[in-house]
């Protein structure tokens, strides 16, 4: 049984490195299992913290045939296999107050995505369940007003938590990371996380789909880890081009193990400088 406790110690640990990762979308078990084994592999040779991430329902997709998943009892079955076989956390989002209960029966960590991320009734609902809540930010929030957002989820009841900054809308179908959110963020006292693979989504880019340029998420990567980032939250596949949601903004899975050995050199110089 994973130790809920030794997974928040990991994500406080100030000297070690945190991935969250995974495809963005459950298209089914055996791919969940490919990526969670790879990924756990490659992060236990470096002593990084991985925590396995899919979303079993993706309640935000730019059209209305877009696959969105299995939905919430099929894709928590496979959250818990994956938790199972390949001993790691998962971390899932939730978009209602009525799917948190049932999320926590699985995930370790419960995500509030961030177009949701003021929702009161759903922070309070996630707060209640007493696990991990990751407050992505939102792509219209500045990071001072995310930093409220983080205040009223401690008033609700949360007390373990990360935000995950994820860039901010910039003209229409743009986004920027600007670096200083990775300062002020930390201010909060929570581990703050950088979504390096959203960062770089062109929202609604593709038309019917968002479109991406994932040759520039290992650049923000290294940026936002130089900048004093926590961990990464980085969206991977084996093949994004054939992926059912956010495949132009996925990294290919080959690739990881690679970068992964470069962001912890940077990761390890930035500590070191800071210390």
């Amino acid at each position: 049984m994973l130790d809920d406790a030794a997974i928040w110690k990991a994500f406080t640990d100030a000297r070690r490195l945190t991935l969250i990762a995974g495809p963005c979308v459950i298209e089914n078990e055996r791919l969940c299992l490919q990526v969670a084994r790879a990924l756990a592999r490659a992060c236990a040779r470096l002593g990084i913290h991985y925590v396995f991430k899919a979303s079993y329902d993706k309640a935000n997709r730019t059209a209305a045939h877009s696959f969105r998943g299995p939905g919430l009892e099929a894709g928590l079955e496979v959250l818990a296999r994956v938790r199972a076989r390949c001993r790691v956390p998962v971390l899932t989002d939730i978009h209602s107050e009525a799917q948190a209960a049932a999320a926590a029966q699985v995930s370790d960590v419960l995500q509030i995505p961030a177009f949701l991320c003021r929702q009161t009734d759903l922070i309070a609902a996630a707060a209640r369940t007493g696990r991990i809540l990751n407050l992505k930010k939102g792509q219209f929030l500045s990071p001072a007003e995310m930093c409220q957002a983080v205040e009223k989820a401690r008033a609700l009841g949360a007390k373990r938590i990360l935000v995950t900054e994820r860039g901010t809308t910039f003209g229409y179908q743009n986004l920027v990371a600007d670096m200083r959110a990775i300062a002020i963020l930390k201010r909060t006292g929570c581990p703050v996380i950088f979504d390096a693979t959203h960062s770089v989504q062109l929202p609604g880019g593709g038309g019917d789909r968002s479109a991406g340029q994932r040759e520039f998420a290992p650049v923000l990567a290294r940026a936002a880890l130089a900048a004093g980032a926590d961990g990464l939250f980085i969206e991977t596949h084996p093949e994004p081009d054939r992926a059912l949601s956010d495949g132009p903004n996925m990294i290919p899975l080959r690739q990881m193990p690679r970068l992964l050995r470069g962001f912890l050199r940077i990761f390890t110089a930035a500590r070191a400088t800071t210390n």
